[in-house]
């Protein structure tokens, strides 16, 4: 939810960021006219049903019989008129909220308008490995996690259907890892450990802005009404909803561990090829709450520990300034860094860190008291430290000429001081 004084007294800045969103600034006039229709209803309301209250002691003053007969009769019909502006005020009250939920976060000045193509390019860190230099065309992950026992993709689908897997051996143990170098990482930065449930109410889901136009990637246990969670940002965003947090000590950091789900709608045929793109998965996820004023160094924090996570494990990167159409419906500015993936010949998303400024708070009732003592809403970030995916750019990059995979120093601790792993077993 945005800033309704401000978009009252602003407009058009919301109108820009519809622009750049590549969708319709007339979203903005509908609110406008929606916030004004509402507050005519509570103005009519209020004069009525205080007219209603002067009356009422009108009434009852009355001593006379036949008189105050009449004016019983009239406060019934001023009752009546009551009920119907009551009506017409909460019918207006839930127009006004159904379309300003449509409206996504302000985006932060800066941020590239358009949509995925538009998207800007930061820098670009690593060596890209030259293949033919180490004398072999290198295999793609599946290709390697089915020969080292790792991956097995078949039974997970006989099991669960397309897009589910199983991580054998090697490949469980190399998530795992990934998993605790990933939350080790996030504890040194003083993100505490939280594992968190994986299904939500509605108002939970709802309140983060993932059943916004994201709300087809998103699993529904209707008989329970509750939903299956795509990322731990969702759960931790609700953690203190409905109250008022103390961030006088500087901000809160919560690093979640979930298995996390997702529907993969419009995706049909787009990485049906290993664990790429999948239902389910595990991930390490950082949430920060913050002042207003501190969300912006927060996000560069974010991402500088990303980027440590994936210098630690070995992997050239280039991180993206996400366009403001690829944004979603919460982030105001969103940072992803792409991992080099060999057999692809191209980078693919593996973290993505979003500033969601005051967004989720509003919706949530997340707020801090000021100095002054008053409330205000905080701000929200969250970024992925690690996840299942990891495992693609890994195998690829350090996989070896003799079927082997090299493990980066980082990981290594957290495999028994493994240096390797080939189809004959562990290599140290």
């Amino acid at each position: 939810m945005i800033d309704l004084v401000q978009l009252r007294e602003n407009p058009e800045i919301f109108k820009a960021s519809q622009r750049a969103r590549g969708a319709s600034d007339e979203l903005v006039d509908q609110i406008l006219a929606a916030d004004s229709a509402r507050r005519s209803a509570i103005a009519e309301f209020e004069e009525i049903r205080a007219q209603q209250k002067a009356f009422g002691k009108k009434v009852a003053s009355e001593k006379d019989k036949d008189a105050k007969a009449k004016l019983v009769a009239e406060a019934k019909e001023m009752s009546d008129r009551v009920k119907a502006l009551q009506a017409d005020n909460d019918e207006a009250q839930q127009n006004f909220e159904r379309i300003l939920m449509k409206l996504p976060n302000l985006i932060i000045d800066g941020v590239p308008s358009g949509g995925e193509e538009d998207s800007v390019e930061l820098r670009r860190e690593g060596t890209v490995r030259d293949f033919s230099a180490d004398g072999f065309e290198p295999a793609d992950h599946l290709e390697i996690g089915e020969r080292l026992h790792a991956i097995d993709t078949t039974r997970g689908a006989k099991v669960s259907g397309s897009r589910f897997h199983f991580l054998t051996g090697f490949g469980a143990r190399l998530e795992m890892a990934i998993l605790n170098l990933a939350m080790d990482t996030a504890l040194s930065a003083g993100f505490t450990p939280m594992v968190v449930p994986t299904l939500v109410k509605p108002e939970v889901m709802g309140g983060t802005g993932f059943l916004g136009e994201h709300a087809d990637e998103v699993y529904r246990l209707e008989a329970d009404d509750l939903f299956l969670v795509g990322t731990s940002e969702v759960p931790l965003a609700g953690y203190f909803m409905d109250e008022i947090i103390d961030l006088s000590d500087g901000p809160i950091r919560f690093g979640g561990i979930s298995s996390c789900y997702r529907r993969e709608a419009g995706s049909y045929g787009k990485d049906t090829r290993g664990i790429i793109r999948v239902h389910q998965f595990q991930k390490v996820e950082m949430f920060a709450y913050v002042h207003q004023d501190d969300a912006e160094a927060e996000h560069l924090r974010m991402l500088s520990l990303q980027e440590q996570m994936l210098q630690a494990c070995e992997l050239p990167y280039r991180v993206i300034d996400i366009a403001a159409g690829d944004l979603g419906d919460s982030a105001a500015r969103k940072y992803d860094c792409e991992a080099w993936v060999p057999t692809q010949n191209t980078y693919r998303e593996l973290t993505s860190t979003s500033n969601c400024t005051t967004f989720q708070a509003r919706r949530l009732k997340i707020r801090e008291r000021t100095s002054e003592g008053q409330t205000i809403p905080v701000a929200t970030l969250n970024g992925t430290m690690a996840n299942t995916r990891w495992l693609v750019p890994i195998l690829e990059n350090h996989q070896q000429a003799d079927g082997s995979v090299a493990i980066p120093a980082a990981l290594q601790p957290y495999l028994g001081g493994m240096k390797a792993y080939g189809p004959d077993g562990e290599i140290f």
